[in-house]
């Protein structure tokens, strides 16, 4: 709808085409007004009601494009049509059922809008909407109803209609409509809100040149990567030791002293790494006995005397075994920090 000129669009959509124009309807508007003045006049130009007529505005058109019942209907005698008033007892009388009409045209304070039979199936004409609304033949009356329920005024049209290619058109097919159109005000506020967004959108990613965000995203990334690091980096050291203390018992002796027999994967207790390393002492004080004292080829393997032999001085036993697994954790935790800066790098 354009303006006010609701009446404009109703005569237009019940003919289907551009027939009147708002200067058209003026003239006709204007034209009413001066038979309403001349019938006034025969009272007397003197009188108190023909002054109180001069002053008042016209009822047949304002300034924003309204038009009067009596502006269309003198506009529809054109083409050789009639309003009667639906709800007036005349036409009740007559029973007639709304589905046998061809059109209303309805009216509520200074809207127009037409409801018209196109083929074989009801459409709302209504200037307000984004388009026409289907209106099916059992719900013609109920959609009537509430109209008057909501305090229209309805009109139906009598008279033959010109032709027009939509019923044409309808007479040989019926349409379907999945969905109902919106009202324009609803329809322009959806676009308007929609431009706003799109607006914003773009505002944003032309003072971020569409690198911002993927800055800031790489900054969140490097930020996480450095974190990780940092938590392995800072590892304890009580976390180092107890790693130690467990590779030690579980056979990473094999490691410090190579000529201890160990079967690969034996998890072995305190008490039996205890024995071992008492029958490899066993083992280095015989062939000590047997051969020159000689250097251990091994850096953990410290040189014993026959004092120093397990089993001959207890003292001297605790002393080298408590040696033997201060070297082994040492080794141990060299092993582990090692591991961590390798897997650091990679």
């Amino acid at each position: 709808q354009e303006g006010s000129l609701c009446a404009q669009h109703c005569l237009n959509n019940l003919l289907q085409g551009e027939y009147f124009s708002p200067v058209e309807l003026s003239s006709i508007a204007r034209q009413l007004d001066e038979e309403e003045r001349m019938r006034m006049a025969e009272g007397g130009v003197t009188s108190e009601d023909y002054r109180t007529f001069l002053q008042q505005p016209s009822g047949n058109m304002d300034d924003s494009g309204f038009f009067s019942i009596q502006v269309i209907s003198n506009a529809l005698k054109v083409w050789g049509l009639e309003l009667i008033l639906f709800n007036s007892p005349e036409y009740q009388r007559l029973r007639i059922d709304p589905i046998n009409e061809k059109s209303f045209i309805c009216n509520y304070k200074e809207h127009w809008f037409t409801v018209r039979k196109l083929g074989k199936q009801w459409f709302n004409l209504n200037s307000l909407l984004t388009g026409p609304e289907l209106i099916s033949d059992t719900y013609l009356a109920l959609f009537l109803a509430q109209l008057q329920q909501e305090g229209y005024s309805i009109f139906v049209v009598k008279g033959d209609l010109p032709d027009c290619e939509a019923d044409q058109l309808l007479q040989m097919i019926r349409v379907q409509q999945m969905h109902r159109p919106k009202l324009i005000g609803e329809e322009l506020a959806q676009l308007k809100e929609q431009r706003i967004q799109k607006t914003d959108l773009q505002r944003v990613l032309e003072a971020n040149d569409g690198s911002g965000m993927l800055d800031e995203d790489e900054e969140d990334l490097q930020r996480a990567l450095a974190l990780s690091r940092q938590d392995i980096d800072m590892e304890d050291e009580e976390a180092d030791l107890r790693r130690a203390i467990q590779l030690s018992m579980q056979g990473s002796s094999r490691n410090v002293c190579q000529e201890i027999p160990q079967t690969s994967g034996t998890h072995l207790t305190s008490e039996e790494l205890r024995k071992r390393r008492e029958a490899y002492f066993e083992k280095q004080q015989q062939q000590q006995q047997q051969d020159p004292p000689a250097q251990l080829s091994h850096p953990c393997e410290k040189p014993t005397t026959s004092s120093g032999a397990l089993g001959s001085d207890p003292a001297g036993d605790a002393i080298s075994e408590e040696d033997m697994l201060q070297a082994a954790v040492t080794m141990s935790l060299e092993i582990v920090r090692n591991n961590f800066k390798t897997e650091g790098k990679k």
